[in-house]
């Protein structure tokens, strides 16, 4: 895990008390950028280690501080965000005895980054609302990189209030910090993010496995086509490294298969045919089964001819 992230203005903004729960590659960063911007930052994480580390990283004199359970980390905060690995891991810090909930004031805001299901936000969205709570499922887009720089595109399901008490905050780790309509579309929209980066990863992939195979200069017919109708972020930033097959960094392909399931799944209930993204997850099947769980999104390109794996 990274702990660094690199500075950033800060809009001045009213300094609030928030919590941060889950402190992985994403949460970490994140959590940093709102001690950064001036609040004050309690943190949870399942591995206490990583809570000592963030405090030691960002403690300073700013009020810092860990807590050894979600409920502890909520008390008091204005604010509870949240980015964990998925929607057991989120009902896991929300709910029960020591769950967030249990120890939030009247009125105060949940976020959650977790990259989830839609059905699982719409129930912690009527969980909250019966404890006097507020909601918002917030996933977010941009990778380590995003989290880091502080970058990161966030899409938000959930009452047009609490989106507007919270987002203030929020922009210390977004570009882009955007309400989509109400609980549960966040996480949709996450879902056609992915949906369109697991069709642009194998587009790409196929394209620079047939420049190699054609014997082109792939670096160079990247850099040229970049410039027109073929341009993406992943062309911009995955290209150059899938013809070196370079795959130890970035998005891991277990995580692309965790949401691309979740579309799968959401598929199935509203009737949408997604015919290239259920093939594009078996594809990348294929590389977990080749062991390749743990490397970048990228590596689709693995299994095509001519491609070796390189962790």
């Amino acid at each position: 895990m990274s702990s660094s992230i690199n500075s950033r203005p800060y809009d001045a903004v009213p300094a609030r008390h928030v919590a941060f729960l889950g402190l992985g590659v994403m949460g970490f960063p994140m959590a940093g950028h709102l001690a950064r911007a001036g609040h004050t930052v309690t943190v949870y994480n399942r591995t206490a280690s990583k809570s000592i580390a963030w405090c030691a990283k960002f403690g300073g004199a700013g009020g810092q501080k860990h807590a050894a359970t979600p409920r502890e980390a909520a008390a008091g905060a204005d604010i509870v965000f949240c980015c964990v690995g998925n929607d057991d891991d989120l009902r896991s810090v929300v709910l029960g005895e020591d769950g967030a909930f249990a120890g939030m004031q009247p009125g105060a805001i949940f976020v959650d980054h977790t990259t989830a299901s839609a059905a699982v936000a719409r129930q912690l969205y009527q969980e909250a609302r019966t404890r006097g709570l507020q909601f918002v499922d917030a996933p977010v887009s941009g990778g380590q990189a995003g989290a880091q720089n502080g970058l990161l595109t966030v899409m938000c399901g959930g009452d047009q209030e609490a989106f507007d008490a919270v987002r203030p905050a929020g922009m210390a780790f977004a570009r882009a910090f955007t309400r989509i309509g109400d609980s549960g579309a966040g996480q949709l929209a996450k879902m056609v993010n992915q949906v369109c980066i697991a069709g642009l990863v194998q587009g790409l992939s196929e394209a620079v496995a047939f420049g190699q195979q054609a014997g082109l200069d792939m670096p160079l017919v990247l850099d040229v086509i970049s410039k027109g109708a073929a341009q993406s972020w992943q062309m911009d930033n995955r290209g150059k490294t899938m013809a070196e097959g370079r795959f130890d960094f970035g998005f891991a392909v277990d995580w692309m298969r965790k949401d691309l399931g979740l579309v799968l799944d959401e598929a199935k209930r509203n009737g949408a045919l997604l015919p290239v993204t259920a093939l594009v997850d078996q594809f990348y099947a294929d590389v977990q089964r080749a062991g390749g769980g743990r490397w970048d999104t990228s590596s689709l390109i693995t299994r095509l001819a001519g491609q070796p794996g390189k962790a």
